[in-house]
């Protein structure tokens, strides 16, 4: 068995509430029924995903819980899998939560975030010398305030983790936050560099980039994203460059290969909710990443462990195992449809 996967940086409390539409601003609008905790951000997401995938894979959490009633329910959940290791977690300060207002007509979900105590993870908050792992998995850039701040030497202290982690003889993973603004182009580039995969989504990309990926009514320039999948090889990801949306995963390979999948054709039923489903696309190609399959399986194993996750509200209870969550090809890809 190889030795594993750890995931660093954000572990946060979602506290979601359905709500009947968007209002304008001054406007009101109904919370209904459904309102619901669960655990979020890339730690916890990812990780509960990737242990649900394979529940033999070691994994190891790396983050702050603080020491209050949602830090006591981050630990009691993620403690429920055997295989997650969590003695790398610090417990300290106010645990980091996110407020998501999900709308029940179109799915899509707004975040509100208070960081918390990770505020203040880094580098120090590693134990180097008990990382025995071969992929070092971190998110979320823009959202790890210390990180984020300027390294003379490095670019951004996030960059300067990065390069230790693979001095470490780690593969080093990078994901991203959404965001308005125009941080993107000056935290994301130094991180590349010492990235050797990068799992993004269009939106993110774009911004990385500056390659056009979607117009202002929100139509997809698809002919672009092998542009920009070049451009964020440019800035120094060395294995896979990968970008994810909600029409098709596409990623380049470190031989230069480029490889699109296409989603699920799910039902408009089949959709409870969308949190979380950037990073069970994540966690199904980090585990291809691990277990060396090629990109293409991964692309096909992270659209099918995102359509899991679409089937419950929270961010990871619908992800199952590795074999069950690939069976929702054969029921919903395009191709089966048609056939």
């Amino acid at each position: 068995m190889k030795k594993g996967i750890c995931c660093a940086g954000n572990m946060v409390v979602d506290i979601t509430y359905p709500i009947e539409t968007w209002p304008r601003q001054n406007e009101l609008t109904h919370i209904t029924e459904g309102i619901e905790m669960s655990t979020g951000g890339s730690v916890c997401n990812t990780l509960l995903d990737l242990a649900r995938l394979d529940p033999e894979l070691p994994l190891v959490a790396s983050g702050f819980a603080g020491h209050d009633p949602e830090g006591d329910f981050i630990m009691k959940e993620m403690e429920k899998y055997e295989n997650i290791d969590l003695s790398m977690v610090r417990r300290d300060g106010h645990t980091s939560f996110t407020v998501v207002m999900s709308n029940n007509q179109t799915k899509e979900r707004t975040f509100f975030q208070y960081a918390g105590a990770s505020s203040f993870y880094k580098e120090d908050h590693i134990d180097w010398e008990r990382l025995d792992v071969d992929i070092f998995h971190i998110g979320y850039i823009l959202l790890l305030p210390y990180l984020d701040k300027p390294d003379p030497e490095y670019g951004t202290r996030m960059a300067r983790l990065l390069c230790r982690a693979q001095k470490q003889g780690l593969k080093t993973s990078i994901d991203v936050v959404s965001e308005t603004g125009d941080r993107f182009k000056h935290l994301v580039p130094p991180a590349l560099k010492y990235a050797n995969y990068c799992i993004i989504n269009e939106l993110e990309a774009q911004q990385t980039t500056g390659v056009l990926l979607r117009d202002k009514d929100g139509g997809l320039y698809k002919e672009n994203m092998k542009q920009a999948l070049l451009k964020l090889r440019k800035l120094g990801v060395s294995n896979w460059a990968v970008i994810h949306c909600p029409e098709f995963g596409c990623g380049i390979d470190e031989n230069g290969g480029y490889y699109e999948f296409p989603s699920l054709v799910l039902p408009k039923e089949y959709i409870k909710g969308t949190v979380g489903a950037g990073d069970a696309f994540c966690a199904g190609v980090l585990y291809a990443a691990e277990m060396g399959m090629p990109l293409q399986e991964g692309l096909k194993l992270g659209a099918c462990t995102a359509a899991a996750s679409l089937s419950e509200k929270n961010a990871s209870n619908g992800v199952r195992k590795k074999s069950e969550v690939l069976k929702l090809y054969d029921q919903y890809s395009k191709e089966h449809l048609l056939s």
